[in-house]
């Protein structure tokens, strides 16, 4: 392996080399700490037979201890000022591959089962942007595709509410809604000193392992009860729920006795086993 990227020397020389600082808009911040970019490839790459798809490879920090440790490594791309930084700071890397398109214009459905038919363990890892980390995890969620982690860096508050237990501050709809998909397990956290140039938050780094989940349940209208129950956090279920169900009160305190929830119970104190029995009383 060439000369570790992710320290601020190398970083630096880069940047130098080849004119391209980073850009705001696209939300990059380079991680200039090679011990945490090891740490996130070797929770991201969970088998001797992975192909990585990552999003956002920026000038390799992370990539470069994902080739190591991975079968293939795919990385989208679409800064168009770094492939001849990719190809100088990961010229030792033959298990690399990088394509310039928006990852939210993937099939990713359609990547993951051409990878998973010649037998690979197909995973994502990244170092997402802050504004593009929900749309891009939503992405991954609703393809249905076989992937077998998703271990992301993104904004510490953001990874706080993916997470969240109930009763907790940061426990809402997002929470409930990527916990009934799948098991969600904090990694790190990372303070913003690690990046170049440096933030003003701290990150997190956080992985999804999806689970089985019934084919009778309706998602649509699970996340839809879900979404509306949160409304209003202040609110009583019974009083969301009855705005949800028209301004009909007692139809959701019906509702909610058959489900044997406390109608004074507020949404972030109610788990995600009592909101699918909510909904499974509400059909």
């Amino acid at each position: 392996m060439k000369a570790i990227i992710a320290t601020p020397s190398a970083t630096k020389e880069y940047l130098t080399k080849y004119q391209c600082m980073a850009k705001k808009g696209y939300g990059q911040n380079f991680l200039i700490e090679p011990g945490i970019v090891d740490k996130i490839a070797r929770h991201a790459v969970i088998s001797d037979h992975c192909a990585v798809l990552e999003i956002g490879p920026g000038i390799g920090a992370l990539t470069q201890f994902l080739c190591r440790y991975a079968k293939r490594v795919i990385a989208y791309e679409v800064d168009e000022r770094l492939p001849r930084v990719l190809e100088d700071s990961l010229a030792d890397c033959d298990n690399f591959t990088l394509i310039m398109e928006d990852f939210l214009n993937v099939d990713v459905t359609c990547v993951v089962n051409e990878l998973t038919q010649k037998g690979y363990d197909v995973v994502v890892a990244a170092n997402l942007p802050y504004y593009i980390t929900t749309p891009i995890l939503f992405q991954l969620f609703e393809s249905r595709s076989p992937i077998r982690a998703i271990t992301v860096m993104m904004q510490k508050e953001v990874a706080d509410r993916f997470h969240a237990k109930v009763n907790s501050a940061d426990y809402n709809a997002l929470s409930i809604i990527t916990q009934y998909r799948c098991e969600v397990t904090p990694i790190m956290n990372v303070p913003r000193n690690v990046f170049m140039p440096k933030p003003k938050v701290d990150s997190a780094v956080v992985q999804f392992r999806f689970k089985e989940v019934s084919p009778l349940v309706d998602e649509d209208k699970l996340f839809a009860l879900i979404k509306a129950c949160f409304r209003q956090r202040r609110k009583t279920i019974l009083n969301n729920l009855g705005e949800y169900l028209g301004n009909n009160k007692e139809k959701a305190r019906e509702i909610l006795e058959k489900a044997e929830i406390d109608a004074k119970m507020r949404p972030q104190n109610i788990t995600l086993e009592q909101f699918l029995r909510l909904y499974e009383v509400s059909l």
